[in-house]
Formats: C-alpha cells, sequence, structure tokens
C-alpha cells in the first residue's frame, strides 16, 4: 500500500525525471516555481545540486498512479506534510473553539435566564 506522506517522483507531470513534480507535489508547490528554484540552484552550487537532483531520481520510488483518490484529498495531505505541528496544532485549536461554544451554550441554557424561560413557556 502506497504511503501518502512519502516523497514520489511524479512521472505523469515529468519533464526529466519527475523529481520537480515529485517536490511540488509534496510540498503543495507550483511545479514551475520548483523547476525555476532547481535551475537556480544548479547555477548556484554547480554539481552538488545535481548530484542531489541524480540521487533523487535514482532512489526515490515513482508515484502510484491511484495515491489520491481526487484533487481535495490531494491538496489535504500536502498540507499534513508541509508542517504535522501546525496541523495538529490547527486541529486543537478547533477543537477548543467547538469546546468554548459548548460550554456557551450550555451555560446560556442551564442558567437562570427569565427572559428565556418567559420565551419558552410563551411558545407552550
Amino acid at each position: 500500500m502506497a504511503s501518502r506522506t512519502t516523497f514520489y517522483l511524479d512521472k505523469q507531470n515529468a519533464k526529466i525525471k519527475g523529481v520537480c513534480a515529485g517536490i511540488a507535489d509534496y510540498t503543495g508547490l507550483d511545479v514551475t516555481l520548483v523547476r525555476v528554484l532547481t535551475v537556480i540552484l544548479v547555477f548556484a552550487t554547480m554539481p552538488w545540486a545535481a548530484v542531489g537532483y541524480a540521487v533523487f531520481a535514482w532512489t526515490a520510488p515513482a508515484k502510484p498512479i491511484d495515491l489520491y483518490q481526487d484533487a481535495g484529498d490531494a491538496k489535504f495531505w500536502q498540507g499534513v506534510r508541509s508542517n504535522t505541528k501546525r496541523s495538529a496544532a490547527e486541529v486543537r485549536s478547533k477543537l477548543r473553539d467547538v469546546d468554548r461554544r459548548l460550554a456557551d451554550m450550555e451555560l446560556h441554557y442551564t442558567s437562570r435566564n427569565s427572559r428565556l424561560a418567559d420565551e419558552i413557556d410563551s411558545l407552550r
């Protein structure tokens, strides 16, 4: 079974070996931006970027065709891969917000609210 949090070469969108397309898929960046940055990096650090590119092209597995079910699934996994601590913090924040809102509702309905009691009685 393919892992959605693993780096894969993206052969479907490849220009040379699929390394830049794989990096773009993994990070959620635009593939053109990744390609431009790779070219700049190759010219800036001549042998090292080319060696790194070759190592990625040689060692990384190709992306399975059925890795993502739809585009939303791809965006979700790109967000999770980009920063797992941030993702966990966002979930905690959302759950705290829901918990606070539920506590406010509970306080509102369990408190002695004569106006609310009058409205309920008028509905009967």
